[in-house]
Order: structure tokens, then sequence, then C-alpha cells
């Protein structure tokens, strides 16, 4: 394996220290040292390989820390807060991710055997330990940056490959899950989607169970089981994040943009923004702008 982790290191060595194109569809790569609100977003569904030095994701009171021997999977758009740590002997961070649409998931999953049940209740994120085969689809994967030409024909396959091995790994139920209608997981995400492109108004979580056609106590139970937040917890950091980000993009003062994501009180958004991120709206973005 270190043979395939040297290569890619090699290959994901172009990157720089915000997220970085490839040119293969819903592939990129990061480097070095991240700026800190860069780090904390709502992350899309993703498999991430880290090649040098070590992540740290946090959901929720949930954190994991993962480093080259092991890779990190995302089912559903979580609001995180990462951070990111150079190797023992200063080498930076480096890694490679793979956005996942769950319609190629689902054409996948069709040509496979039934697949076990999905356990119960469980995080819609995890970590677990690499593997030769799936290490030897991210060479091949990566080396079609150096070949466009090749990208159209054979990336597809190889993303299929690297799904395939996630799908064969101790976090492939999630994977299945969100692309087979009608598991708690793909339910729970209807309403996940529903906040995301709604998070500035009120919610009802009655609404939210009947959308998902869960029950209120399971929706509860289910949705907290998969994001390590409440429903209004999830909408909360959803509003925040949109804020800084609008904060920083210099899109009004801490009074207008509060109104924009959906808060009735300045003083209360204040009030959550600095419980979330350490210090007032106004504070914080100068200290991000400072750094």
């Amino acid at each position: 394996m270190e043979t395939h982790l040297a290569e890619l290191r090699a290959l994901a060595a172009r990157a720089g220290n915000r997220r970085t194109e490839t040119g293969i569809p819903r592939v990129a790569m990061v480097q070095g040292v991240i700026p800190e609100h860069q780090l904390a977003a709502v992350y899309e569904p993703m498999v991430n390989l880290i090649l040098t030095g070590s992540k740290t994701m946090t959901v929720g009171d949930r954190a994991l820390r993962y480093d080259p021997a092991t890779y990190f999977v995302m089912s559903v758009d979580l609001p995180a807060v990462g951070a990111v740590h150079p190797s023992g002997d200063g080498a930076p961070y480096l890694a490679v991710s793979l956005t996942i649409e769950p319609s190629v998931v689902a054409t996948l999953l069709a040509d496979m055997p039934k697949p076990a049940e999905s356990p119960l209740c469980s995080p819609a994120f995890s970590v677990a330990a690499v593997t030769a085969d799936l290490l030897d689809a991210w060479v091949r994967m990566l080396r079609l940056m150096d070949r466009p030409e090749e990208i159209a024909a054979l990336a597809p396959s190889f993303e299929r490959e690297i799904l395939f091995r996630v799908l064969q790994g101790p976090m492939g139920w999630m994977l299945r899950d969100i692309a087979m209608p009608g598991t708690a997981l793909s339910r729970i995400g209807v309403a996940i989607r529903w906040i995301r492109e709604n998070f500035g108004s009120p919610i009802r979580v009655e609404a939210l169970a009947e959308m998902a056609s869960l029950s209120l106590s399971a929706f509860h139970r289910h949705f907290k089981a998969a994001t390590a937040l409440s429903p209004l917890q999830y909408q909360k950091h959803v509003r925040l994040l949109h804020a800084r980000a609008m904060l920083l993009g210099g899109a009004g003062n801490a009074t207008e943009v509060a109104f924009r994501v959906g808060y009735a009180s300045p003083t209360q958004f204040s009030r959550e923004y600095a419980r979330q991120f350490g210090l007032p709206p106004s504070q914080d973005v100068l200290r991000v702008r400072q750094r």
C-alpha cells in the first residue's frame, strides 16, 4: 500500500490550500494549511482519502480523526467543523475526495448481490481502514489528470470501482441507504435537503417527519443518529454557516445578515454566533480577515 500512497501523493501534490478541482468529475484535492473558516461548512456527501497528515471532523458532539491508514465517508449533507494537521515529520496535509452521486451508487447496486440489512439508527458519517484495492482504484483515477483525453471514457468506471470498494467495506450500508428509496437514511435525506434549501424559513418538526414518511419519534431518533444534531440544531448550524459566509463576503452587517438567514432577533443571532464561532460577528470577521 505504501507504493500506492507514494504515487497518490505525487499526483495530488499540485493541489492548493483550498478545494482544487482535478478536471475529473466530482474529484477534488487539497493540500497544506487550510483557513479555519473554510473548514467550517456544510459538507456534501463524499469519500475523503487522507494521503499525508490527518484531519479531525466534528459533527454535533461527535469528533472523528483520520489519517493515511483510513478514509472518511459522509453520506448526507452535514454542517461540520474540520481541522487539518501536518504529519509527524512536518509534511503538509494532503487529501483527495470524491463527491458521492446517489444515482451512480444506485446503478452500481443493480449489478451487485442483495445487501445485508443496514444497522438501525447509526451515524451517516464514519471512518474505516483503507484497503489496497481502494488505493489502487484511486491511483488509476488520479492518473487521468495527466491524460485528460481519457477522462470521459475511463473516469466513470474508476468512480464505480471506488464506490464498489466502499460498498464492500464496513460503511457500505451508508452508500446503499442513500441510493435506495424507502430506507430510513434516504427518508432523512429528504428532510435534510428541505432544511438546506429553506434554512431561513421556520420549520415544524412534525411537517418534516411527515415529509420523510416517518412517525415523529422515529424521525427524531433517526435524524439525531444520522447527523448528531436535532432538526432545529441542524437548521441553526446551517443558518450560522451561511451567515458567516455572507459577512465575510461583505453582504451586509450583522443585523442585516441575521434577518436574511431567518433570525427574528439580531441579539439572539449574535449570541448564538459567538457560541458557535467563539466571537461575536464583527470580531470574528475581523479575526478571519487578519489571518
